[in-house]
């Protein structure tokens, strides 16, 4: 039988095959302070441009320490396209997005479930706090990615909510970066109609809550399935903060949340005199 690589003419020096390989090996050369490849003798780098990674070093760093696990659950979608189209009739352009409605009943559930207002810090030590801010991951130009810091989101009524969740958003998108001591953050691939992910959480984080884009379902109701609207929560937590049960319920609540969801009645103010 013939040999292998004489019938493919990997060892036959002068053959077509030989040639090709001699003229594809390339060096790569710094140009403008990126790596251009060029054809060169053989023995060199392959053809490639230098770019950055997709996570820092440090993030990198910080994730070889993190237990994570991951938990999903899917959320009836009605409530939140009910308020939605409430509130396009009267607010129109202005109407806050599905996407700030899910931001609020996340800080709702944050506030009943203590291990999600906690920060583990660079030398493990797990804090807690009353009062905390949310992460929003915002997709940059060029596949990068930065996280809007919404502060003291707890503390926020409705309207206030809702226009600095807007100008944080729009202001990381312009740039602008933020200290990062959100014990949770959103992220989501909904335009991209991505259903479900299971998301990566970076300390002092102790939470990342990948929101799935709307899609049908058949869910039990009570004694038959009927077809409904969902979205899929996909919870990330650090273990070494929170447990199972722990998350679950928190996941629930969340659940909870959004499909009981309102836009809050704005409460009048006592002016006194």
């Amino acid at each position: 039988m013939e040999n292998e690589s004489r019938r493919y003419g990997r060892d036959r020096p002068g053959t077509r095959h030989d040639r090709y390989e001699r003229a594809s090996v390339c060096r790569t050369v710094c140009c403008g302070g990126k790596r251009k490849a060029t054809l060169e003798e053989p023995g060199s780098a392959i053809p490639a441009t230098a770019i950055e990674p997709a996570l820092s070093p440090t993030i990198t760093r910080k994730l070889n320490r993190v237990i994570p696990a991951n938990l999903q659950i899917d959320a009836r979608w009605d409530a939140i396209q009910e308020a939605r189209q409430a509130a396009k009739k009267t607010d129109r352009e202005q109407a806050p997005s599905p996407s700030v409605m899910i931001a609020w009943a996340v800080v709702r559930a944050m506030e009943k479930h203590a291990p999600f207002r906690r920060l583990i810090l660079e030398d493990d030590q797990i804090v807690q706090n009353d009062n905390f801010d949310l992460g929003i991951a915002v997709a940059l130009e060029g596949d990068r990615l930065a996280t809007a810091v919404i502060t003291t989101a707890n503390q926020k009524n409705w309207p206030e909510f809702v226009s600095t969740y807007n100008e944080t958003v729009a202001a990381t998108r312009g740039g602008r970066v933020d200290a990062m001591n959100a014990p949770v953050v959103i992220t989501s691939l909904g335009a991209f109609e991505v259903k479900a992910g299971a998301p990566i959480v970076v300390p002092p984080s102790v939470g990342t809550l990948f929101v799935g884009t709307a899609h049908r379902e058949l869910i039990s109701n009570k004694n038959k399935n009927e077809s409904a609207e969902v979205i899929t929560l996909s919870l990330t937590f650090d273990h070494r903060v929170v447990n199972g049960a722990g998350a679950a319920a928190f996941a629930n609540e969340i659940k909870k949340q959004i499909e009981g969801f309102k836009i809050p009645k704005q409460e009048p103010r006592v002016v006194s005199r």
